[in-house]
This record gives structure tokens, sequence and C-alpha cells, in this order.
């Protein structure tokens, strides 16, 4: 790995230790926030100066700036509450293998988190001026694009087992690698252009969805004396409910996000897996009008399969009331206050 790109890692890594912003270093180390932006994407090499500058606002030495970090636990960007599991289990089901469980370390999911929050500063970021991001994609969109990045992100993190479904449509979207994920991938031979093997693929994996919630309509908020949260506007505070949707009722295998804006970017507040996921946690496929528009074929999840997903949350945030709003919503104290909340800082 090249020096810049090794400097790089490991700034990224004691500034999230150090539970620092890019601009909140750039402020006490008086540079500019482009410019760290710039050497963490190995795009600059500080001066002597400059290292010596960001090691102290670290608090930790230049030698460690200039070696690829270890990392014995993966590091979330905020305060968390983190579920005490190791692992999750991904159950394999389908008409070409028998059921079978892979296991997926839990470190990998929170390590995905932290990745996508590093990526969307990267966009919030950029070279030039800062990208609006979220108005540019419109709500909708870009909790898809949350769900996507968190995907890419959960690829890397789990070291091979996980891979991309090679078509945009196919599912599950993440296929596992495993031994017999393998095989199933070599067996296709030529027929690795078609959708139809991966729709489902026979080797199993995972489903990734994410979702921002639902608010009040302009009207209801206009009688309650409330003002509907805009595109960067913290959400939680109105919030009414939350689901994911999916155009099959196939998926038992999924990672939820239920996500906010929070210091006006997207962030993570809660994270969700269950593989226990049948047909009758998803509503009935709604077809599109006739005339309808641009709209497409879509099953919302009932409330059955809401409740598996937060009986096996991993991670929610600690502030804002997050726990307290997913306890009331499931009538629980599953998510405890006792629970270690698993800080950048740990």
């Amino acid at each position: 790995m090249a020096t810049n790109e090794i400097f790089a890692k490991a700034l990224r890594h004691y500034r999230n230790l150090a539970a620092m912003s890019q601009e909140s270093l750039a402020s006490a180390a008086s540079l500019d926030r482009t410019y760290i932006s710039q050497l963490e994407r190995g795009r600059k090499s500080p001066t002597l100066n400059t290292l010596a500058k960001l090691a102290d606002c670290l608090g930790t030495t230049v030698q460690h700036l200039l070696r690829e970090p270890v990392v014995d636990s993966p590091m979330v960007p905020a305060d968390y509450f983190v579920r005490s599991l190791k692992q999750v289990a991904v159950v394999r089901r389908g008409s070409t293998a028998k059921k079978e469980t892979v296991v997926v370390p839990t470190r990998s999911l929170l390590a995905a988190v932290n990745a996508t929050h590093a990526l969307i500063d990267d966009l919030y970021y950029s070279d030039s001026a800062d990208l609006e991001v979220a108005a540019i994609l419109g709500l909708r969109n870009l909790s898809a694009f949350v769900g996507e990045l968190f995907a890419a992100a959960l690829r890397k993190a789990s070291d091979g087992l996980l891979s991309a479904n090679p078509h945009q449509d196919g599912y599950p979207d993440l296929l596992l690698m495993d031994a017999y994920g393998r095989h199933v991938w070599r067996e296709l031979g030529e027929r690795l252009d078609e959708k139809a093997p991966f729709s489902p693929f026979a080797g199993g994996g995972v489903e990734v969805k994410a979702t921002c919630g639902s608010v009040p309509t302009p009207a209801v908020c206009k009688r309650r004396g409330i003002e509907r949260p805009m595109i960067g506007d913290t959400r939680i505070g109105c919030l009414l409910g939350y689901d994911w949707k999916s155009h099959h009722r196939d998926t038992n295998n999924l990672v939820g996000l239920l996500w906010d804006f929070v210091a006006g970017r997207p962030r993570v507040a809660a994270l969700f897996y269950a593989s226990n996921l049948a047909e009758d946690d998803w509503g009935k496929i709604v077809q599109p009008r006739a005339g309808g528009g641009r709209t497409t074929s879509v099953s919302i999840m009932t409330r059955a399969g809401i409740h598996k997903m937060y009986e096996g949350w991993l991670c929610v945030l600690s502030n804002g009331g997050y726990r307290e709003f997913l306890n009331d919503r499931h009538g629980s104290d599953l998510i405890a206050p006792n629970q270690a909340a698993l800080s950048s800082r740990s």
C-alpha cells in the first residue's frame, strides 16, 4: 500500500477515534476542510508541520499517522447502543440448496455503519464546494442511495464473504460467497450475463433496505401547529412509523436501516437484521395503475415483519430519542437504557 494511502487510512481512523468531523479537525488544526478531505482520500501529501499539528489535535503521534492502523473492533462515529452479539446467521433456502446457515460477524455490519458515514461525508465535502446531495436526489432516491452505500460498505467489510449481485434487479442484493456460493457461481459458467440465475441466486445472500420513516402530511402538521421537516431536517421528533418495501415477497435475510438527518447529513439511526422473514411478513404486491406514471410494483413489510426486525436490532443512536421511539412503537423495552453505548472513543 502506498504511503499516501496508509496515511489517509490512518488519518480517518484516528479522526473517528477522536469523535471529530472533518470540519472540526480542520478548525482545530487551522486547515481548510477540503484539504482534510483530500488528505483522507490520498490526493494530497501533508508537510511535516501539518503532520505534527494533526497528530497533536487527534491525540496521537506522527509515527501512528504514518502506519496502517490496527482496528481491533469496529468504530462507530457517534454514540450508539450496541447489542452484545458476535455474529448473525444468513439462512440459505431455495430449490437447489438445502436449508443451511452461514455465519457473518456482527462487526462487519457495525463497521459498515462507520464506512457509510465516511462515504456520505466524502460526498458532502467535494474538492470544490459542498454538494447538495440530498436536494439533488430527493428524499426517496436519497433513501435508496443510503441503502446502496451501506451495501457497498458491507460488501467490503465482509472480507469477501458477500459479493454484489451482478444484476441490478436481481436478488438478493449481496450474494453469499462461501464455498457453496462460489460453487454455484462457477457452475453458471457462461450464464453470468443472464438475470434468471440471480433472481434468486441459489447460493443465497442478504438484501439491504433503507428507510427514513414517515412523517405527518403538510395538512396534519398545519393543524397541529408544527413544522413539517424538510430535506436536511431531523425527523425523529415527528416520526409516525417506519417500514421497508420490496418488489417481491421472497426476502428472508434482511439488513434494515432506519436513517435520519443528523446535523444536516444522513446518518444511520438504527440498524436491524432478521433471517427469519417469511412471505407473510410482506404485504400483498401492489401493481402500478395504468397511466400512473413511473411507479413500480411494491410490497410493504407488515407489522409482524417490522417487529421481527425490531427484535433483531444491532445498534441504535443513543442520543436523540431513537431508542424511546422504537421501544414505544413496539410496546417493549427490548432496547434497554442500560445497554452499553459504543462510543467512537471506545
